[in-house]
């Protein structure tokens, strides 16, 4: 599995009044993790919307379980990968560590989405191109 790391600070702006990252914040982290995911891969939004006719990879489901709080100032280690994929789903996951601890493990399903080529104005899910399976998967 093709897997990405990135080391995040934890700015004030993340943090609530108890000087703990507000959960939300994780969910933007994460969104930026995924996007990074692709670009790593040589998948950038450019070659998507180009290459592959697409529109982008909305989120259509997402959940985290948090262990370990953290706090402004603190780094952490976002992990990300695929960890299947279907016809045009895909599930991510996100470990993230404080340290060497896991503190949250955040959950995405996502969709590739193009224009209906019946309807240009509506939206449809696109089939996953076989060389971006071949580089997420290994295979």
């Amino acid at each position: 599995m093709f897997v990405n790391r990135r080391e995040v600070q934890i700015q004030w702006g993340d943090c609530d009044p108890a000087n703990i990252v507000y959960y939300p914040r994780y969910f933007a982290m994460f969104d930026d993790s995924t996007s990074t995911l692709f670009e790593v891969a040589g998948f950038s939004k450019q070659d998507l919307v180009r290459k592959y006719g697409l529109v982008g990879i909305p989120m259509v489901d997402t959940r985290s379980k948090f262990y370990i709080p953290s706090t402004y100032g603190d780094w952490i280690t976002i992990e990300t990968r695929i960890e299947s994929i279907k016809r045009s789903s895909f599930e991510v996951k996100h470990n993230v560590y404080k340290g060497e601890a896991l503190a949250i493990e955040g959950f995405e399903t996502r969709v590739l989405v193009g224009r209906d080529p019946v309807n240009p104005d509506k939206l449809k899910s696109a089939p996953f191109p076989a060389e971006m399976v071949a580089k997420f998967t290994g295979s």
